[in-house]
């Protein structure tokens, strides 16, 4: 049941139907997606602390690739799901969140 609601929302943020349903479904997203980034670290990563990755991760990322996060949380990880956020994780503004997070400095 959490699953259909799930995909009834991000579908209804994607149609802009409203706003506050739109940001609603945003926000329902990002959470499904931290849950994967976060599951995606852990094993990717062992020994790291997933939360500041997954944040700079998330953050980073497009709504799309967000999207794309989240269905995972619904239908199971794939290889796919994660080389992106693998990918997400090495760009260059996510490398310095990630860094600025860990150290927590602001570089």
């Amino acid at each position: 049941m959490r699953a259909v609601a799930l995909i009834g929302a991000m579908t209804m943020s994607l149609s802009g139907c409203m706003q506050d349903i739109g940001m609603q479904g945003d926000a329902l997203a990002r959470t499904a997606a931290k849950g994967v980034v976060n599951n995606v670290v852990a094993s990717k990563f062992p020994g790291v602390d997933a939360t500041p990755v997954t944040d700079c991760i998330i953050d980073n990322a497009t709504g799309a690739e967000i999207l794309t996060i989240a269905e995972a949380a619904v239908v199971g990880t794939t290889q796919a799901t994660t080389d992106l956020v693998v990918g997400i994780a090495q760009r260059p503004e996510t490398v310095r969140c990630t860094a600025s997070n860990m150290l927590g400095v602001s570089l």
